[in-house]
């Protein structure tokens, strides 16, 4: 589908979400370009989880749109969200880790070949594969045939988001996807989501590690409470500018003493 340059990607208006008396997000606006990098930020409870929920078709929201690339669509479930092409990447990755690298990437739409007419696992074409997926994004793993759990935590995300984009999206989420990395596996992270959205793919990084937001995103959009209060470009803005708005007030060293002894 051609679209026009200014036409964005993702455009959510007005989204609403209540669990009881409880209003998670209240009339939020949200909306991502073709291959921009969107930080969402916000403190626990702001919102954010629940408004990329909503986008990936795990939460239906009460009331407001949603457009992709100028289109009105709606989602019942996640399988809704991924025919438009919306991939999400967990926190917890939903990787099996009893499974080879191989097999997490391919899972449930295995390759299968037929040996006197009986379907059978094609591991030969499985591997090689996957082993060309990996190549493609730059991701380095020893090999297709180790299982995750013997890799390190920033293989694992690796794999998690590899898959994702395995399914070619067009916009993909991404849930704390540098949360406790070390440094190395942070910077190569950080390095996947530069090299995804270089494809044109709109990407929405959900992090509370603002300084890696800083060096990879195209703008940061701050929730507070179920709404949106601001949206900045990267060049526009400044660490100490995001915290406050996502504390919601002026934060320093000393009004977080004050807090602490009160």
């Amino acid at each position: 589908m051609q679209t026009d340059a200014a036409t964005p990607r993702v455009r959510m208006e007005n989204i609403t979400k209540s669990y009881g008396a409880v209003q998670s997000l209240r009339g939020v606006d949200l909306h991502v370009m073709p291959g921009e990098v969107l930080g969402l930020v916000g403190d626990n409870g702001a919102g954010k989880s629940t408004v990329s929920k909503v986008l990936s078709g795990a939460v239906i929201p009460d009331s407001g749109s949603i457009e992709i690339d100028g289109k009105r669509v709606s989602f019942s479930d996640p399988g809704d969200a991924r025919t438009h092409h919306i991939e999400m990447v967990y926190q917890d990755l939903s990787l099996c880790n009893t499974v080879d690298v191989a097999g997490n990437l391919f899972l449930g739409r295995e390759p299968m070949r037929r040996i006197c007419g009986v379907p059978v696992l094609d591991h030969r074409k499985m591997h090689h594969d996957a082993r060309e997926m990996l190549n493609n994004l730059g991701i380095r793993i020893p090999s297709t045939k180790l299982d995750v759990e013997n890799l390190s935590g920033g293989q694992r995300q690796a794999i998690a988001i590899s898959r994702a984009v395995s399914f070619d999206p067009k916009v993909l989420i991404m849930d704390e996807p540098t949360a406790a990395l070390a440094v190395a596996e942070v910077e190569a992270v950080l390095e996947l989501v530069h090299t995804i959205s270089e494809r044109g793919v709109s990407v929405i990084l959900i992090s509370h590690r603002l300084q890696d937001l800083f060096l990879v995103c195209d703008r940061i959009s701050v929730m507070y409470e179920g709404q949106n209060v601001a949206d900045r470009k990267i060049g526009e803005t400044n660490l100490e500018e995001i915290v406050d708005l996502i504390v919601g007030h002026k934060f320093s060293a000393r009004s977080a003493r004050a807090l602490a002894e009160n």
